[in-house]
């Protein structure tokens, strides 16, 4: 059976990364309707796409109230993920139609914590696309920590550099202007650092506190050029993540991840590289390969099968919601300085 989706945002993100998982998943998925605020470039890609003028829709609203619509992939600036995603949450509650949304759920906690709680508000299904926890190397590593394969954990090292200045004139993400002037705490650390901190916590499981110190900066896009994080899983598991987004990292290979155990090293160079190294204490080498990129292919396939109760959904918003509450929690402390408790129980707002 096909699902017939209806795209919230025609942007950077669904023309490069989530068309071409639905492409490939042609079988599972047909692109019914599109809409954008700029009306035009929804009627640009309805062209492309075979659609016709009256599957184009400049707000949102007047698109969700068809009924051949089986699921609403929204893709919109961070500060509306959460109103947006309620909205059509509200509109279609009880239909057995659902959602998908992006990450971070939402700029500010008390959003986020609302966020969390629509699927059973409205009994609406919502996956969140957070690419890295469905990413084949991390889902890989994640595996190897379980298995013990380099002993027990002892610490890690996470480094992301991100030359926001230099992207910003390419066909990049930085290249949109609400990148550039964002209305949402963090800047770029709150839009890019949050799949990091996904990837991790999928890794080691919940947090237990963070500490940040950031280098602070008059770019209007970043409040920090660089934001150094120690961190403390619940497992006991110490690592510090490093955040730098305004020039390039020139070292090779990069520090990337590094994670050191009893028996040895896990090392990840890059998210595109293809290799995960594996580095023994008694000398010997291991290299695993893997298939960059196919966390957009794998989320769509997973609420696929959700959508027939094949298998549960694997990133809800409750799940995103510890991922978007430790950003916030790491921009708080690089305000204040305190040592953030992470993972502890809150009460739905």
């Amino acid at each position: 059976m096909i699902l017939n989706v209806g795209i919230i945002g025609t942007g950077m993100a669904f023309a490069k990364l989530h068309l071409p998982a639905y492409q490939e998943l042609s079988d599972k998925y047909a692109i019914r309707a599109l809409c954008d605020l700029d009306i035009e470039k929804a009627k640009k890609w309805a062209g492309i796409l075979g659609l016709t003028e009256k599957d184009t829709y400049k707000d949102f609203r007047e698109m969700v109230q068809r009924e051949d619509i089986d699921v609403f992939d929204i893709m919109v600036p961070i500060e509306l993920n959460f109103p947006v995603t309620e909205e059509v949450a509200r509109s279609i509650a009880n239909s057995g139609r659902g959602i998908i949304s992006e990450k971070p759920t939402a700029d500010n906690l008390r959003d986020a914590d609302a966020h969390r709680m629509l699927p059973q508000k409205y009994n609406v299904p919502i996956m969140i696309a957070e690419n890295y926890r469905y990413s084949e190397e991390n889902n890989i590593i994640r595996d190897m920590v379980r298995e013990k394969k380099v002993g027990d954990i002892v610490y890690f090292i996470y480094h992301r550099a991100l030359d926001f200045p230099q992207e910003m004139r390419q066909d990049a993400f930085p290249a949109r202007e609400w990148r550039q002037y964002p209305d949402y705490h963090g800047g770029a650390f709150l839009d890019s650092g949050v799949h990091d901190l996904a990837a991790m916590r999928h890794i080691f499981g919940a947090v237990e506190k963070v500490h940040a110190l950031g280098k602070k900066t008059d770019d209007k896009f970043t409040p920090y050029a660089a934001i150094n994080v120690n961190m403390l899983f619940q497992s006991e598991i110490p690592g510090q993540y490093s955040f730098y987004c305004t020039g390039k990292e020139v070292q090779a290979p990069l520090i990337g991840f590094r994670i050191f155990g009893t028996q040895g090293m896990i090392y990840l160079e890059d998210n595109n590289c293809g290799t995960i190294n594996v580095a023994y204490n008694n000398g010997s080498r291991e290299e695993v390969p893997y298939q960059p990129q196919r966390g957009f292919y794998n989320e769509l396939l997973n609420y696929y099968n959700a959508f027939f109760n094949k298998e549960p959904l694997f990133v809800t918003p409750e799940m995103a919601f510890g991922d978007t509450k430790m950003a916030l929690d790491i921009v708080e402390s690089l305000k204040t300085g305190k040592v953030m408790p992470v993972d502890r129980e809150m009460q739905p707002a």
